[in-house]
Formats: C-alpha cells, sequence, structure tokens
C-alpha cells in the first residue's frame, strides 16, 4: 500500500503554504530525475504528500485566468484586508478563507497508476462522497472541474474548486471545500470565470454551522481510500 504523509497546517498564510509545496515538489522531481540515473533496483519511491489548510482571506488568480474577473482594486482589497495571488495552477480565480477546507495533495502520479484526467476526477470524488455523508446531492460538471450542486439547472452552484500544477506527473496546489465559508467574498469576483452559476457551502446547504474536523476527518478517510493509501502523520 503507498504512503502519503499528511500535515495538517491549520490557519496558514497563502504565500508560505505556497512556498512549502513548491519545496515539496522540488523534492519529488529532483528523486525522480535522480531515479534515472540508477539501475531499477536501486530506485528509490519518490514520496508523496498533502497539506489541510485553511487561509486568511484570498483571492487566487490561475495561469490562464483574466484580472478582469476580479472585481476589486488593490486600494478596495486593502480596505477589506484581501491578499492577492497570481499563481500557477490552472483554473482562473477563486477565493479561500476561514472556514474553507483546502487541499493540496503533491503526489507522483506514477506511484499511484493515473495521469492528471483521472487523478482530478479522484479528487473530486472524494468530496463527492463526503457530502453525501451529510445528505446533499453532488456531481460533476462535464464542462467544468470541480464539484456543483445542480448541474445543467439555473441553480447551478459550486461547493468545491480544485485547480492543479502538474510536472511530470508530480502534483501541487489542489481543491477548496466550502463548509463555513463567507460567501461574501465571492461577490467581489466572477467566481472560476463564471457570471452565471452560484457559489455555497455546507453550512449555507444545511441551514447551520458544520463541524469542521468532522469534514476533514472524512475527506481525508476518502481520499486514502481512492487512492489505495496509508497515511503517516507530520507536524506541521
Amino acid at each position: 500500500m503507498r504512503t502519503i504523509q499528511f500535515m495538517d497546517l491549520g490557519l496558514s498564510e497563502y504565500g508560505q503554504t505556497w512556498e512549502r509545496q513548491e519545496l515539496l515538489m522540488k523534492g519529488i522531481l529532483d528523486r525522480k530525475m535522480a531515479n534515472q540515473t540508477l539501475p531499477e533496483a536501486e530506485r528509490l519511491v519518490t514520496p508523496g504528500y498533502l497539506l489541510f489548510v485553511e487561509h486568511p482571506p484570498v483571492y487566487t488568480l490561475g495561469k490562464n485566468g483574466e484580472m478582469h474577473n476580479l472585481l476589486l482594486s488593490s486600494t478596495q482589497l486593502a480596505d477589506k484586508k484581501v491578499s492577492f495571488y497570481q499563481t500557477n495552477r490552472g483554473g482562473d480565480i477563486t477565493f479561500h478563507g476561514p472556514g474553507q477546507l483546502v487541499g493540496y495533495p503533491i503526489l507522483d502520479l506514477e506511484n499511484f497508476g493515473m495521469g492528471l484526467r483521472q487523478y482530478i476526477y479522484s479528487v473530486e470524488e472524494a468530496i463527492i462522497r463526503t457530502l453525501a455523508q451529510y445528505e446533499i446531492t453532488s456531481s460533476r460538471d462535464p464542462k467544468a472541474t470541480g464539484v456543483w450542486l445542480d448541474v445543467g439547472l439555473p441553480t447551478a452552484r459550486k461547493i468545491c474548486a480544485i485547480g492543479v500544477k502538474s510536472s511530470r506527473f508530480v502534483t501541487m496546489h489542489g481543491f477548496a471545500l466550502n463548509v463555513n465559508t463567507d460567501l461574501d467574498y465571492f461577490r467581489y469576483i466572477n467566481p472560476c470565470g463564471f457570471i452565471d452559476k452560484g457559489v455555497t457551502s455546507m453550512e449555507k446547504e444545511l441551514g447551520g454551522w458544520v463541524d469542521f474536523d468532522k469534514v476533514k476527518r472524512a475527506v481525508l478517510s476518502f481520499l486514502l481510500s481512492i487512492f489505495d493509501a496509508e497515511v503517516e502523520h507530520l507536524l506541521p
């Protein structure tokens, strides 16, 4: 069984967490490069990591995103105490903040026998199964990544965003599940570039506060099951 090293970072600033991801990804890529120079019997399995985190309020824009989807000026961002980062992940603009479970799997997909499309499908599946435990029916949108409610209806709304970077089958960035997220922040962007779809949270759908730690445990459990992996806990 594969092993994933898990770290729960609690509340952590976006830029610092991004830097940590980059260092972990570089370590995996360096190991992969070194393995190419060794006989097969001497090659070492590349490690895998999973970070859970909440961020202070921040908007992030993907490498193919459009700046016009951010509806605030730099002055307004400062007034609202919201950070902004242009990132190297896929996707457009999204919001991260307290009450949102952000997960960053930093994995060598070759260890799991899957490509990027199957990887994204697997992450979506873990979220869909988690939501089902709370009797929230969710699904995929064939035209957009992430996890959605009421796909194909005028009431379609996203509950989990996914944006990934991949290099030599090693992933970084990941998913953001709205648990008790303050959805007011989404009014100041066109979330993921959409102007005709809404955003929701578990709290909104269930009509009350949701136990955040319980959601974390469920998501972690389903991710490990889907990736057929066991977890090794690391200190932050």
